[in-house]
């Protein structure tokens, strides 16, 4: 099922995040319905907190650009509960956007490698490194979890230049081509 992805302004975006327990009502429904959203709206990566759940999970299919980075061929995987553990290597810029910010995309810096425990759909823990585009998805990912946009990664000169842009989202005036809700 296609679910609404929360745009910039909506609460639940920066409500702290709970952890999942095996437990969870319909977990593997909701990982489903999350890798559905996020196809339906061409992106490769989708946290809970953007379709309205302030839970510790994210989905991550980087296929779509897999053609300009070969690595992203085949790589599909639900972190539950993640902890970056670290992130190192060379840091690299990379203009990113967000499903919860259409239309906007920036240059953000990133470290190339990042280390994280997690556990899989199944509640199997795993403990893994990542680097490249990879490692760059997974840490916009996670930021959604621990609450920050990557608009709050850029420098004070650029939030001034974007507010009237974030301000048309929060107001309703930027509506995606994909189903999508403020609050």
């Amino acid at each position: 099922m296609i679910l609404p992805i929360y745009l910039y302004g909506s609460n639940v975006l920066r409500e702290k995040t709970e952890p999942v327990t095996p437990d969870y009502p319909d977990l593997k429904q909701l990982i489903d319905n999350m890798f559905e959203t996020m196809h339906h709206a061409e992106g490769v990566g989708l946290a809970a907190p953007q379709i309205g759940k302030a839970i510790r999970l994210f989905v991550i299919d980087a296929d779509l650009i897999a053609e300009e980075y070969p690595e992203a061929k085949d790589f599909k995987k639900a972190f539950i509960n993640p902890e970056i553990i670290e992130t190192g290597g060379e840091s690299f810029v990379y203009r990113e956007g967000c499903l919860s910010i259409p239309n906007i995309r920036e240059d953000i810096a990133r470290d190339s490698m990042v280390k994280i425990k997690y556990f899989d759909e199944n509640f199997t823990e795993h403990t893994d490194v990542f680097d490249g585009i990879i490692s760059r998805i997974i840490q916009h990912e996670y930021d959604h979890v621990e609450q920050i946009m990557f608009t709050d990664r850029l420098s004070q000169l650029k939030k001034k230049l974007l507010k009237r842009k974030l301000d048309c989202i929060k107001n309703g005036k930027n509506v995606p081509s994909y189903k999508a809700r403020i609050n």
